[in-house]
């Protein structure tokens, strides 16, 4: 095994390159590929929200370039059925003439797979991955099948205002590891996008990576260390997420109908490290934990009825939250 410094300098140089060659056909959203690394990192999925146009897509699809991963695209559409992202059985006639059924798979069998406008799909269509994004297997009938690894699911949703959206099932939301807004672009980054979409100049973007050096980083950042204070810090911060807790934050008494689940809690650990090893530090911090708890929380926090009436968006929990959560207790 690697020396932490040599390993922290390794992941270092690899997420560089990452974010290096996807900056050479993504403008500007560097905060948005950070977050999407940092989920790759802990072996999580990602769920993208932002108006059409984005480059939501495109940001896929370029990473699975740049990390050499097996590529699928699903577009979920009203009437996509479960048997079109899982696969199904099809009876087929052997050389010796007889018939029997054969499992034919579909588009979830990759590793990366971009689940692209996921609400836009009716809810059992969207359940029909939760096993995949848990287990990493699909099940039909009697029969399992494994997913191949790594297995992603990095997902885009459009805003839930928009016509033909269904909104995603709690249970489905608190298997994304991370959920990312992708904001629309400055006018000086509007105006590259232009610059380079309507010219002929073809970017071609270079492998850094693979799969198998993947399944390593993985394995390195689980092996970051966290302080048990820091580790309280979470403990307590996904606590304050839940309004009959004492130490809940009187906006979470007000607006929150549920609070962050254990998954929550998990996300904060994995993401802090993950943030340390890209800082160049082999500890997580509470400079990590609050870099990395809006994305790890914000589709965790699951507001009521006056919160939509008073226009609060979980964002405006989790900033209050982080000023009211203590770093550490006194004793």
């Amino acid at each position: 095994m690697m020396a932490p410094t040599a390993s922290v300098e390794r992941l270092q140089s690899i997420a560089m390159a990452i974010e290096r060659e996807v900056a050479r056909v993504i403008v500007g959203q560097e905060t948005i590929v950070r977050g999407v690394l940092i989920s790759l990192l802990a072996g999580g999925h990602t769920l993208l929200e932002g108006v059409p146009g984005l480059g939501k897509t495109l940001l896929v699809r370029t990473l699975a370039n740049v990390l050499d991963l097996r590529y699928s695209r699903i577009q979920f559409t009203p009437d996509l059925m479960p048997a079109d992202i899982l696969g199904t059985n099809v009876l087929l006639e052997t050389e010796s003439g007889e018939r029997q059924f054969r499992f034919q798979s579909g588009p979830v069998f990759a590793n990366l797979v971009l689940a692209d406008e996921i609400n836009r799909a009716a809810p059992k269509t969207q359940s029909a991955l939760l096993e995949a994004m848990q287990e990493h297997t699909v099940t039909l009938g009697s029969q399992s099948y494994d997913l191949p690894r790594p297995f992603f699911v990095l997902a885009t949703q459009n805003p839930i205002e928009l016509e033909g959206t269904y909104p995603l099932p709690e249970a489905q939301l608190d298997r994304f590891f991370f959920k990312l807004q992708v904001e629309y672009p400055s006018r000086d980054q509007l105006t590259e996008i232009l610059v380079r979409t309507t010219s002929n100049q073809v970017v071609e973007v270079e492998t850094v990576a693979d799969a198998q050096a993947l399944l390593q980083l993985q394995h390195l950042a689980r092996e970051v260390p966290i302080a048990s204070h820091v580790m309280d810090y979470i403990v307590r911060l996904v606590m304050a997420t839940h309004a009959e807790q004492a130490e809940a934050h009187q906006m979470v008494r007000n607006f929150v109908r549920y609070g962050g689940s254990p998954r929550a809690a998990q996300a904060l650990v994995l993401a802090s490290k993950i943030n340390a090893l890209l800082s160049g530090r082999f500890n997580a911090s509470f400079q990590d934990v609050r870099r990395v708890a809006r994305a790890a929380l914000r589709h965790r926090i699951i507001l009521n009825v006056e919160a939509e009436v008073n226009g609060v968006q979980p964002d405006a929990v989790i900033d209050a939250l982080l000023k009211h959560v203590p770093e550490e207790l006194r004793a």
